[in-house]
C-alpha cells in the first residue's frame, strides 16, 4: 500500500485539547463541531451519533460520548473551561435537552449515542452523525478518526485539502539528509523555513509559546493535584507524592517559580530520573482526568516529550526560547514523517504509533539540542523506534491509564537514552536506518492482530478484566 503524501506543518502534531485521548476524544469533538456547522441552516429536530471499532469498544473509557456532546454545543477543545465540562454534560443528562445553533432539542445519551458492535473496513476510528426531521434523515456524515486529533470526512480526497508548496518539501528522512549534505543547516532551520509557508514567524513563535506554556501549566497541575482518577479503577495519582518527596514539601505559587527552583537544583543521577519519571506522570495523570494537554503526537502519549523538554530545561544546558523552538521544530518533523510514512493512530497501529513516536521525536528534539548532527538527530529517532516496535495498545477498561500513565515515563527515559547513544555513536555504522524504522513500524501495525489496537481486548486488558463504565 502506497500512503498519499500529507503537507503538514508542527502544529498539525501539536495540538493544544482535552484529555483523554486524541483518537477517541480530540477527533470526535472536532468532527462534532465539523457537523455541527453542516446543518447550521438545516431544518432538525433529532440527532444521532454511531460509534463503530475502536471508538465504540473504548469510546466509554475515552470520554468519546462527552467529546461529541461537547463538539454538538459549539465548545472549542482548545480554550473551553475544563472545569466546566462535566457540567455541560450533566445538564444535559438531566434535562434530555441539547442546544445547537439556538434550537433546543430532545437528546438522551444513552439513545442518541450508539456504541455499533461492527468494525468499518475504512478505518478502525470512525464515527457517523446523523441529523432527522419527523424520523427523516436529512443530512449524514462519517467521519474518521485518525489519530493525533486528525480527522477526515468520508469521500474527502487529499487533493480537497490544503496545498502549500514547501521550500523543503520532505517526505521522509532521505529528504532531510539530502537537504542537509551540503548545508551548515540545522534539522530546526528546514523545518522553520517550511513553517513559514503556513505561518507569519510571529504566529510560529507565539504558537510554539503558547503549546511549551500549555505543557508547563500541565506539568504543574498534575504535580500539584492528588486523589484518585476518574473511571472506577480507583487509580492513585502519584506525581504529587514524588514531587513533594524531590520538593521537600515546598509549596510554590505558580508553575515558572517551580520548574526555575527544580532547575539545577541537583545533579545527582537518581534524583533526575525520578525527575523525569515525575514529569511524564503528572502529565497523563491530567490527561487521564480530562486536562488540558498538547498532542505529542497524541494525548496517550503527551507525557514523554514534555518530560524530556523539562529534564534538557532543567538539568542540561538550556539557553532560552530558542532552544524551546528548536526542540519542537525538530520533534514535529519527526512526528510528521511518522503521520505520512506509517501512522500515530495507536487503533491502527497499537502503542507504538504513540509512545513509540513521541520517543521517537523527543530522541530527537533532545539531540539536537545537544549538539548532535542532523545524522545523529535522525539515528536518535531511529534507536527510539526500534526499541518500541511490536508495543501494543492494551488499556485496562478502555481507560488511558494502566499501563498507559506509566509507560510515558518509560518513554521519555528511552528518548533519553536513544539520544546518548546516538551523540557517541556514529550514523554511518548504523546498520538501521530512520526511513528503515518508520516503514518495520507500518509493517508491524498491519501485521498487528486488531485485539491489541486500542480494543481493550488483548493483553493487559484481557487478563485483568474491568466492566466498563455505563452510559
Amino acid at each position: 500500500m502506497v500512503k498519499p503524501v500529507e503537507r503538514i506543518s508542527i502544529f498539525d502534531i501539536f495540538k493544544i485539547g482535552v484529555g483523554p485521548s486524541s483518537s477517541h476524544t480530540l477527533g470526535p469533538w472536532k468532527a462534532a463541531l465539523d457537523f455541527r456547522e453542516m446543518i447550521r441552516d438545516l431544518d432538525f429536530d433529532k440527532i444521532e451519533i454511531h460509534l463503530f471499532g475502536s471508538l465504540s469498544k473504548t469510546g466509554i473509557g475515552h470520554a468519546t460520548d462527552i467529546a461529541v456532546q461537547m463538539g454538538l454545543l459549539g465548545h472549542d477543545p482548545r480554550l473551553v473551561d475544563i472545569s466546566l465540562i462535566a457540567g455541560f454534560i450533566d445538564e444535559i443528562k438531566e434535562r434530555k435537552q441539547i442546544l445547537i445553533h439556538g434550537k433546543e432539542f430532545f437528546f438522551d445519551a444513552k439513545l442518541d449515542i450508539i456504541f455499533e458492535n461492527t468494525i468499518k473496513q475504512e478505518h478502525p476510528n470512525t464515527l457517523t452523525f446523523k441529523a432527522f426531521k419527523e424520523g427523516i434523515d436529512v443530512k449524514s456524515q462519517t467521519y474518521y478518526s485518525l489519530g493525533g486529533g486528525f480527522i477526515k470526512r468520508k469521500g474527502q480526497e487529499l487533493e480537497d485539502e490544503r496545498q502549500i508548496e514547501l521550500p523543503w518539501p520532505i517526505d521522509c528522512g532521505e529528504d532531510l539528509e539530502g537537504y542537509l549534505e551540503f548545508t551548515s543547516y540545522k534539522i530546526s532551520d528546514i523545518v522553520r523555513e517550511n513553517e513559514l509557508q503556513f505561518r507569519t514567524i510571529e504566529e510560529i513563535d507565539a504558537g510554539i509559546n503558547s503549546i511549551y506554556k500549555t505543557m508547563l501549566e500541565c506539568v504543574y497541575k498534575g504535580c500539584s493535584k492528588d486523589g484518585i482518577l476518574p473511571g472506577g479503577l480507583n487509580v492513585k495519582r502519584r506525581a504529587k507524592a514524588l514531587n513533594d518527596q524531590l520538593m521537600g514539601g515546598k509549596k510554590f505559587e505558580n508553575a515558572e517559580d517551580w520548574i526555575n527552583h527544580i532547575k539545577g537544583s541537583t545533579q545527582n543521577f537518581n534524583e533526575i530520573n525520578k525527575w523525569i519519571s515525575c514529569f511524564a506522570l503528572a502529565v497523563n495523570e491530567e490527561n487521564a482526568a480530562l486536562g488540558r494537554v498538547v498532542t505529542s503526537p497524541t494525548n496517550g502519549a503527551a507525557g514523554v516529550i514534555p518530560a524530556v523538554l523539562f529534564y534538557y530545561y532543567c538539568f542540561c544546558d538550556f539557553k532560552g526560547f530558542e532552544d524551546i523552538q528548536r526542540f519542537f521544530f525538530t520533534c514535529g518533523e519527526i512526528g510528521c514523517i511518522f503521520k505520512k510514512g506509517a501512522t500515530i493512530s495507536a487503533a491502527v497501529g497499537g502503542c507504538q504509533a504513540e509512545i513509540g513516536v513521541s520517543s521517537a521525536m523527543a530522541a530527537a528534539g533532545l539531540t539536537e539540542l545537544l549538539g548532535g548532527s542532523p545524522q545523529q538527530v535522525l539515528m536518535a529517532a531511529e534507536i527510539a523506534m526500534e526499541h518500541h516496535l511490536g508495543m501494543t495498545c492494551d488499556p485496562i477498561g478502555g481507560l488511558v491509564q494502566i499501563p498507559c500513565i506509566e509507560r510515558n515515563a518509560m518513554g521519555a527515559m528511552k528518548a533519553i537514552t536513544a539520544s546518548n547513544l546516538a551523540l557517541c555513536g556514529n550514523p554511518k555504522d548504523a546498520i538501521v536506518k530512520f526511513d528503515l524504522v518508520v516503514k518495520a513500524m507500518w509493517d508491524t501495525a498491519q501485521d498487528m492482530n486488531g485485539k491489541y489496537k486500542e480494543t481493550s481486548e488483548g493483553g493487559l486488558a484481557f487478563n485483568l478484566p474491568v466492566a466498563f463504565p455505563s452510559c
